[in-house]
């Protein structure tokens, strides 16, 4: 082949491959205006493979469907995306969550068996179609402190809202609302140093004491006793409080939320102490009697990223014993710089020193899986980074396996059945820390670092976590679980 060949081979070849990404990218300015059409007008959010779709760049979206490609083994496309999103826009559907990346995976492997894709979509959503519509009940939400937790779920609650038949944020209580509170509150909630700008605006009113985030009005509310507020001078009715401050975790503490007018039910963002239940989304959620029970625990961020895998685990190799120790980041609860704290090694600086310190998820562990009560021990040690955290689980199983068995039971359980919204399979050589950020996930499962030993018993799984953002995303399914609004889905 001469040069000029050569070169006019080559040349063909790049401008061919951007003509087609060109295309690609025009599927998805189509698909992405349909998606949020179909989140505001009819309540349905589509996802891809568990991701969320709603307010993504068209590189984001790209990017999904390449994951799709590598991960999940499905050879989708943007077009048949845009094709299938198209079909679902003229159906009658309930408010639901639907996943168009098993639709068209499906659609692939099926579409020979039907005239049409709005045969092959009627067949498949039968249960979405033509059914009552006001289905769902809109639950009041109090948060009761506006920390790291706090802010979170208040973003999250926002992106969420939609059309508002879900959790409604209609309150924010912390020690002072103050003008100059008010400000600093809104600038903590528009800025993050871990998680970035809030994608939205932020307005205070100072007149009414409130924040309206994104068209939406919060009051700010100053308290110091959570017996006395009546939440329903503010227009709040029959709410879902949840306390993110953690000063109280037992019963006695958290009932006094319950005696304010107005809050139905309490939710605590930290492991709750004596008779409260702890509950994991996606594990214990329907063992709970929501007409009995009042007060909930969505138990830690450790203990939600950890038991989907051990659970998984147990399951299918059953497992003997192990121990799970917690590299963890650094929390507010821990000194800047060395100083007196109430517990051993706390006080020591948490921005230069790796600290042991205890943790309670192994007694967490029996509350919500009592089967492998005895079995496991646990530790962490907190480490020098602001957020991400890693759990490296070592178990001894009670049959032989291999590193191939193992990291394909774990991505089966993370791309179909109860706990898809739980587990995510990474196969990543490269996956850090920092990675793992905005992970919407409890459990980030690292197939790379899986170890077997000799006897093929003793396996080691190396689990990682945003203790803050995925934590906020497992309270919020909790939530909504609490508070009856879940719609449909199809995953």
């Amino acid at each position: 082949m001469s040069e000029l060949a050569l070169k006019n081979g080559v040349a063909k070849t790049y401008e061919g491959q951007l003509t087609e990404w060109i295309k690609d990218e025009k599927a998805v300015i189509e698909f992405n205006n349909i998606v949020g059409s179909l989140w505001f007008e009819k309540s349905v959010e589509l996802l891809l493979f568990r991701n969320q779709l709603f307010d993504r760049s068209i590189s984001h979206v790209m990017n999904l469907h390449q994951y799709a490609k590598d991960i999940v083994k499905k050879p989708i496309n943007v077009h048949d995306s845009a094709l299938l999103a198209r079909e679902l826009q003229k159906l009658d559907l309930i408010p639901s969550r639907i996943d168009i990346g098993r639709l068209v995976a499906e659609w692939i492997q099926e579409k020979n068996k039907f005239k049409t894709p709005a045969d092959f979509l009627t067949n498949k959503l039968t249960g979405f179609i033509g059914k009552e519509k006001n289905t769902l009940k809109p639950k009041d939400v109090v948060l009761y402190g506006f920390g790291r937790i706090g802010r979170l779920l208040a973003r999250e609650i926002i992106a969420q809202a939609g059309k508002g038949e879900q959790l409604r944020l209609k309150a924010i209580v912390t020690r002072s609302n103050s003008d100059i509170d008010i400000t600093k509150r809104a600038d903590l909630m528009r800025t993050d140093s871990v998680h970035g700008p809030f994608p939205g605006t932020v307005i205070e009113d100072y007149q009414n004491k409130a924040l309206i985030v994104n068209g939406h009005t919060i009051k700010m509310i100053a308290a110091s006793d959570p017996a006395t507020v009546d939440y329903e001078a503010y227009g709040i009715e029959d709410a879902l409080l949840i306390d993110n401050t953690g000063v109280k975790r037992d019963r006695d503490g958290l009932s006094q939320h319950l005696k304010s007018k107005g809050i139905s039910r309490v939710l605590l963002t930290a492991p709750g102490k004596g008779n409260i239940p702890n509950i994991v989304y996606g594990i214990n959620q329907n063992t709970i009697n929501l007409q009995d029970e009042k007060i909930f625990s969505a138990a830690s961020c450790t203990t939600n990223a950890i038991i989907p895998v051990l659970k998984v685990i147990d399951e299918t190799l059953k497992i003997s014993h192990g121990h799970i120790e917690t590299i963890h980041s650094y929390t507010n609860d821990q000194n800047l710089l060395d100083n007196h704290h109430d517990k051993y090694r706390r006080g020591r600086s948490a921005a230069l020193n790796m600290v042991i310190t205890e943790t309670g998820a192994g007694s967490a562990i029996t509350k919500v899986l009592p089967g492998l009560a005895g079995k496991l021990t646990a530790n962490s040690v907190r480490v020098p980074t602001p957020n991400v955290s890693l759990a490296i689980l070592n178990l001894t199983v009670s049959r032989e396996t291999g590193k191939e068995e193992v990291n394909e039971i774990m991505k089966d359980a993370a791309l179909k059945g109860e706990l898809v919204e739980q587990i995510q399979f990474c196969n990543s050589n490269e996956l850090v820390s920092s990675d793992v950020v905005g992970n919407p996930c409890a459990s980030v499962f690292d197939s790379q670092a899986t170890l077997i030993s000799d006897d093929k018993k003793s396996i080691v799984l190396y689990v990682w976590y945003d203790n803050e953002y995925g934590y906020s995303r497992q309270v919020i399914r909790l939530a909504k679980h609490l508070a009856e609004v879940k719609r449909m889905s199809y995953y």
